[in-house]
């Protein structure tokens, strides 16, 4: 299945809306998968739908800008602004039915058959009616604040992902009074019975008591709707003198952008949706309706529900071989002291990391390989070392409770330089970034905002270290953020090293991202936007010159022209292309005479691929592989401050090879991209699942 056919016209590119869309039905296929076990499923319909709120609050509004500011000229994927938000509506619009009928006629009658089972008031006997009416009496009443519309009272504002009820009674002899009550999202949306098997939703229990909030009047009907609204940021960062000033004044104004969805329940009645639309200055176009719950998003909270037997068994990420301790880990797990998340990561790895970098530089593949016992610890151990003089690291987004952040804290109060360079900008992350950035720099850590104009996404790390044979350099270049929760679910490379032409380029960058340098050119590293689109398109001219030429590359998108015109040349001249593209692909492969040498597939399932690996070359040349945290995009290439880092330590290629070999496999479950812009699904073996296996066979 394809997101909107009948917008699509094929020719070079493909359309990046529409290709994002078409991602987002990958994820909803997994819900429909049946081998999965049931609160997986359920889960993959709350990411769905999340990932398609964030689509209507960012992507939607840069489309609908285009169209106001009277664009009418084709993009170079032959759509123009309308035509692009035709398909946008019409795929999404689709998918909002899949994933509801999914729920309600699927995985809702399924959760009942294993006693999870939702229930309206009416439903209830009296014993458990009285508890709901205790539960609305001492819990929901008391937040709730019912607004009224007539001449008295103006049209309220409706926050963004809001789910609300739209009320009409019988208040005067003009005519019915429209009021709203909005959900409150501090209170679970799903509400457990006191036999923690019958759940009911928060929307249900208010409804049932709207005489308790329109007293002395007559109800005439309610029925449920969710605003969607802009919350894209504009932030020109070349015009303010404080940065974190005016990005919490931005975020304060964030809450009021423009609506640009509507979703309502099919009992909605045209009065009421004609005054939403209005008032919320919406066509009857920006109207998505669905039956069931509205904001699916909301399911992630049955996900918590205990019910193991209902979820795919937790794994439990190994510490990277170089980094074992003579006493392994894992005794814990045999003596059956280890704890729920897994004492195999949670323990110490009880090595010196300065020493194992001395021999050798250290891959960690994540989630099979544990955050806490290697990138983490590697900072713990730098804090705690008296012989380390500073530490610097990028920070793009991090978990709420994290003891990397402790780590550096600590090392500021022993006196160790730490800097942070802290992204403040990073999309619906600028809260937690901005009170990270106060809490380091309260510890004394020099926290500093990056390049004025450029979004710092790099994953660098170094730590500074005093040592007999003078002072050495040790650091870090990832795929993925210093996240320890994203770091159990997100597929990410990282690259440690004490080599000392990266270190002095690693400190370099630094350099530049906290001072007034303009240093371009670097020895190792490919830094964006200086060199990093230029250096990609040189290794696939240089690649393709090759009389064996292949080229691997996988990504979470591909749209940049330079580099989709770069492998559309090489393909021409006979080089073999494997791309795997977790999302959007704007590069349209196996037409004949541009691209016939090309494959495109993606890989979706339990863990998310997020990883950047660019490979080129093969076993008998040999190859050049770099990794790092670009996409093949315009913003990561000209936009924001990006390194890709070369593997070079022999053992470290062989394994990168053989671990991206395997998402070439042809008996792997996957999607591929056909010339004609469809994406068609190849059942086989789970990927993630080989992946696991192998790493505990590798790793011991």
């Amino acid at each position: 299945m394809s997101a909107a056919n009948g917008a699509r016209s094929p020719k070079r590119y493909l359309n990046r809306e529409l290709s994002w869309l078409d991602f987002n039905h990958r994820v909803l296929a997994l819900a429909h998968d049946r081998e999965l076990p049931l609160l997986e499923r359920i889960k993959f319909v709350a990411i769905h739908a999340s990932n398609l709120d964030e689509f209507f609050q960012v992507r939607v509004p840069t489309v609908l800008d285009s169209i106001e500011a009277g664009v009418r000229q084709a993009g170079s994927d032959g759509l123009t602004p309308r035509a692009q938000l035709k398909g946008i509506r019409e795929a999404a619009a689709e998918q909002l039915q899949d994933a509801s009928s999914l729920f309600e006629d699927d995985l809702r009658p399924a959760l009942a058959a294993e006693e999870i089972s939702f229930v309206e008031p009416d439903d209830l006997d009296a014993t458990s009616r009285a508890w709901v009416a205790e539960l609305f009496s001492e819990q929901v009443f008391p937040v709730l604040t019912p607004l009224a519309v007539d001449p008295a009272h103006p049209f309220p504002y409706i926050s963004d992902l809001s789910l609300n009820l739209a009320v009409f009674v019988e208040h005067s002899r003009s005519g019915p009074s429209f009021a709203r009550v909005k959900v409150p999202p501090i209170l679970p949306r799903f509400l457990a019975l006191p036999d923690e098997h019958r759940f009911i939703t928060l929307e249900s229990v208010i409804a049932w008591h709207l005489d308790d909030l329109f007293p002395g009047v007559k109800l005439l009907s309610h029925s449920t709707f969710r605003v969607t609204r802009d919350a894209d940021l504009d932030i020109d960062d070349t015009e303010t003198d404080d940065l974190l000033k005016h990005m919490e004044l931005e975020l304060r104004q964030r809450r009021f952008g423009g609506a640009v969805r509507l979703e309502a329940a099919p009992d909605l009645g045209s009065d009421a949706l004609d005054m939403l639309t209005r008032e919320l200055k919406l066509t009857h176009d920006d109207v998505y309706t669905s039956k069931g719950l509205l904001g699916l998003s909301d399911l992630f909270e049955l996900y918590d529900i205990d019910r193991d037997d209902l979820k795919t068994p937790p794994h439990n990420p190994r510490t990277p071989l170089p980094l074992r301790a003579s006493t392994e880990a894992s005794a814990l797990l045999a003596s059956g002291t280890a704890s729920r998340r897994g004492a195999a990561e949670e323990s110490e790895t009880g090595v010196d990391f300065f020493d194992v970098l001395k021999r050798q530089d250290i891959l960690v593949h994540l989630p099979y390989e544990s955050f806490t016992t290697s990138l983490d610890a590697f900072i713990r151990q730098a804090a705690d070392d008296p012989d380390v003089l500073a530490i610097k690291l990028t920070m793009y987004r991090t978990s709420e409770r994290t003891r990397l952040v402790n780590s550096l804290i600590r090392a500021a109060e022993r006196g160790k330089q730490v800097v942070v360079v802290v992204e403040l900008k990073a999309r619906f992350d600028e809260h937690a970034n901005i009170e990270w950035a106060r809490i380091l720099e309260r510890a004394g850590v020099h926290v500093a905002y990056g390049v004025v104009g450029l979004k710092t996404h790099c994953k660098l790390a170094m730590v500074v270290r005093r040592e007999p044979r003078g002072i050495t350099h040790y650091c870090f270049v990832g795929t993925g953020n210093f996240n320890a929760d994203t770091a159990r679910i997100y597929e990410d490379f990282g690259l440690l090293t004490a080599d000392r032409d990266f270190a002095a380029d690693v400190a370099a960058l630094f350099n530049s991202l906290t001072g007034y340098s303009r240093k371009t050119d670097y020895r190792k590293l490919a830094v964006a936007p200086h060199s990093l689109g230029q250096s990609l398109v040189k290794h696939i001219a240089a690649e393709a010159a090759e009389p064996d030429g292949h080229i691997f590359m996988k990504m979470n998108a591909i749209v940049d022209s330079e580099v989709i015109d770069a492998l559309y040349e090489a393909s021409q001249q006979g080089c073999r292309i494997d791309l795997v593209v977790r999302g959007i692909c704007c590069l349209v492969p196996g037409v004949e005479g541009m691209s016939e040498n090309i494959s495109v597939r993606s890989i979706v399932g339990r863990f998310l691929e997020h990883s950047r690996v660019y490979r080129f070359g093969n076993r008998d040349r040999g190859y050049t592989i770099l990794l790092g945290s670009a996409d093949a995009m315009p913003r990561n290439l000209r936009y924001r401050v990006e390194a890709l880092a070369p593997v070079e330590a022999p053992a470290l290629i062989s394994e990168l090879v053989d671990l991206t070999d395997m998402y070439l496999d042809g008996g792997i479950a996957r999607w591929e991209l056909g010339s004609d812009g469809e994406w068609t699904e190849h059942c086989g073996t789970d990927l993630h699942e080989l992946m696991l296996t192998l790493h505990a066979e590798r790793r011991g």
